[in-house]
């Protein structure tokens, strides 16, 4: 068994705890909203409208946040082929699927990781923006473990790729 599986089987109580509210009606409805913006919506439709919003300028702003998922998107993917990690929900018959995966694999969560690295670069920009994206990244990162489709640690590296490449993208 390798490292990630043995993590996972140590994080299994945690995702159990985290999956419960996914069966009750309104959290896991919201959740499931909130996963389904997550994978690119709310993202890409605020990109669309930071230079409406903003002028023209803007677009400055969600071109950034494009080059990040753009330079964010191939490590996850070699990631998830790599590590080839079983999502919880398919380890263990207790831990309901929500919604399903779009792919097949759990390590990183590629929903938080867009989610931190595009929230990072759009705050460097437009800090007054934080009072709605800061608290919907939350939401997203936790909809991954709500949902079933990830455990904590899963949802933490997603999170720290995010921002290790926002981060670095902003200090160029």
């Amino acid at each position: 068994m390798g490292l990630l599986q043995r993590i996972g089987e140590a994080e299994m109580n945690l995702c159990l705890v985290f999956n419960r509210a996914s069966l009750r009606p309104v959290p896991g409805r919201m959740f499931a909203v909130v996963s389904r913006l997550g994978d690119g919506v709310f993202w890409y439709v605020l990109m669309i409208a930071l230079p409406v919003i903003h002028g023209w300028e803007a677009i400055w702003a969600s071109l950034h946040m494009a080059v990040v998922g753009a330079v964010a998107l191939p490590i996850y993917k070699w990631l998830k082929q790599t590590t080839v990690r079983s999502r919880p929900c398919d380890r263990d018959a207790l831990i309901h699927r929500s919604v399903p995966a779009l792919d097949q694999f759990s390590f990183p969560s590629g929903h938080t990781m867009h989610a931190v690295g595009f929230t990072i670069v759009l705050l460097a920009y437009y800090p007054e923006w934080a009072l709605l994206v800061v608290p919907f990244t939350v939401l997203v990162a936790l909809s991954r473990l709500v949902l079933g489709l990830h455990y904590p640690t899963d949802v933490l590296a997603g999170a720290g790729i995010g921002a290790t490449v926002a981060l670095v993208s902003l200090a160029l």
